[in-house]
């Protein structure tokens, strides 16, 4: 009996170990199977498990912040209150952005700061224009705590880019890479002095590329924003946004926010655009902004059903202008954009970042498509004047002036915050509507003139009359209508 008792109590062992290795590699073994290495791993959709795993390990970014944080510097700018409420409210970039300046009392020195990149070794630092707008004083300060005092060589409000230069040696200056190679999902680095934290570096993704968020309301402002999650604060405007590699692709410019601080999404300037945006600047002392000549809109499901496309994908020329380059080259309205020099356009965004990384007498290859068939034209770029010759920094030969931004003596003076003096005329069309010499332009087509090239994106824009309102020395208001059309 004893036996057979040993020998039932030696069957069921057997029996539970058994099934508890049956069940073992059954559920337990196959589990572990998902996440082993791909070599040990046959079965095809294990394969892709085991990739997926592989390739979600933590990304290094210790070189790529080690190769930018030398390059990226704290921008500090100062500016003599003369009203209390010169920044007060309506400002858009204190809704994206935060508030820029902390205001003092009457005849008390603003003060605000943000980021800049070095991008030669001569000194030139590329920033932001709300960070420098307005500014007396602009002080840089390097990572190795060096500070210096920066010279403003030029800004461009309709891309919000700015250049200053410091005299200094020992720099690192910090090389662009092609935003348009940037793809969504892609690891990147913010590097900024944000809440004057400075040398900060925070990581994200690329969340989305050609964002338009209508932060810009400069005349012709062109908005093709990379968007990402990398942290973003007040006092990073104007700073670095660099793939793994440390290649600037883009200048921190605006968070999306309704408290002024980081909340899930911040939005670039495409380097793409700020390279060409600097060297224009440095070069001419303006932007030479190339245009296309139309009035555009993204396609949707109705115009998609109206002309017959086989896709909502494109930009609908909506209007052509009168003697502009497209009209020129054959396009017509309704013909749907597709792509420019062989890259695809989706969306009104992408068609103003390709265009904007060109220069007037460019010719391009566009593509588009008219009555179900694909047409190609080559279309040679105009500036603003409708030419293709370079416009240099305070002129308007359209007008026959010479215009020049109100000193801060005159502003104080006059009791103005801005405006544009008419420093010298010719024969042309001010003259003939009888502006004189002294005239200080404070708004055109109602629109508030901070800068020429505030001035000159509203002509450009005007189709036929312009009127401007402003001020002679005895403080009393003009009034001049110009007709552009004649």
């Amino acid at each position: 009996m004893e036996i057979k008792k040993y020998a039932v109590a030696a069957l069921l062992t057997m029996t539970c170990t058994a099934f508890g290795a049956y069940i073992h590699s059954r559920y337990v073994a196959a589990t572990q199977t998902t996440v082993a290495p791909v070599a040990q791993t046959t079965e095809p959709t294990r394969a892709m498990n085991t990739s997926f795993f592989t390739s979600a390990a933590p990304t290094d970014f210790t070189d790529a912040a080690e190769m930018t944080i030398n390059g990226v510097v704290h921008v500090k700018i100062m500016q003599e209150n003369k009203q209390n409420d010169m920044y007060g409210g309506g400002d858009i970039f204190d809704f994206f952005f935060g508030p820029q300046y902390r205001r003092g009392q009457r005849q008390e020195p603003v003060v605000g700061s943000g980021s800049g990149v070095i991008v030669s070794a001569d000194g030139y630092i590329v920033t932001n224009n709300h960070v420098v707008e307005g500014a007396d004083k602009i002080e840089v300060v390097l990572n190795d705590k060096r500070s210096f005092e920066a010279t403003l060589i030029g800004t461009d409000p309709t891309t919000d880019i700015a250049v200053i230069k410091i005299e200094a040696t020992d720099l690192h200056p910090l090389s662009f890479g092609n935003s348009d190679n940037l793809k969504v999902g892609e690891w990147v680095l913010a590097v900024g002095n944000p809440f004057n934290l400075t040398s900060t570096v925070t990581a994200g993704i690329v969340s989305a590329k050609g964002r338009h968020v209508g932060i810009n309301t400069s005349n012709m402002a062109i908005e093709s924003f990379i968007q990402t999650d990398a942290a973003v604060n007040p006092g990073n405007s104007g700073g670095a946004l660099v793939n793994t590699r440390g290649q600037v692709i883009g200048i921190n410019t605006a968070i999306y926010s309704q408290t002024g601080s980081f909340t899930g999404y911040s939005f670039a300037v495409p380097s793409n655009i700020v390279s060409k945006v600097a060297d224009d600047l440095k070069t001419y002392g303006e932007v030479q902004r190339a245009l296309l000549g139309v009035q555009i809109q993204d396609v949707n499901t109705e115009i998609q059903k109206r002309l017959n496309l086989s896709t909502p994908d494109g930009v609908l020329v909506a209007g052509v202008s009168d003697g502009g380059a497209a009209l020129e080259a054959g396009i017509k309205t309704d013909d749907v954009i597709v792509s420019i020099d062989g890259e695809k356009v989706h969306s009104s965004p992408d068609l103003q970042s390709k265009i904007a990384q060109h220069r007037p007498g460019d010719a391009v290859k566009i593509s588009a498509i008219r009555d179900g068939k694909t047409k190609d034209f080559v279309v040679t770029l105009r500036n603003i004047r409708g030419t293709t010759g370079v416009i240099k920094s305070g002129d308007n030969q359209l007008l026959g002036a010479k215009l020049e931004k109100l000193s801060d003596t005159e502003a104080e003076k006059m009791g103005l915050r801005y405006g544009l003096k008419v420093s010298k005329l010719e024969k042309g069309k001010l003259k003939d509507a009888g502006v004189k010499e002294g005239f200080i332009i404070v708004k055109a087509n109602r629109q508030p003139v901070t800068s020429v090239a505030d001035f000159q994106q509203i002509v450009a824009s005007t189709q036929d009359g312009l009127f401007l309102s402003g001020f002679y020395s005895d403080g009393r208001m003009r009034y001049y209508a110009i007709d552009l059309t004649e």
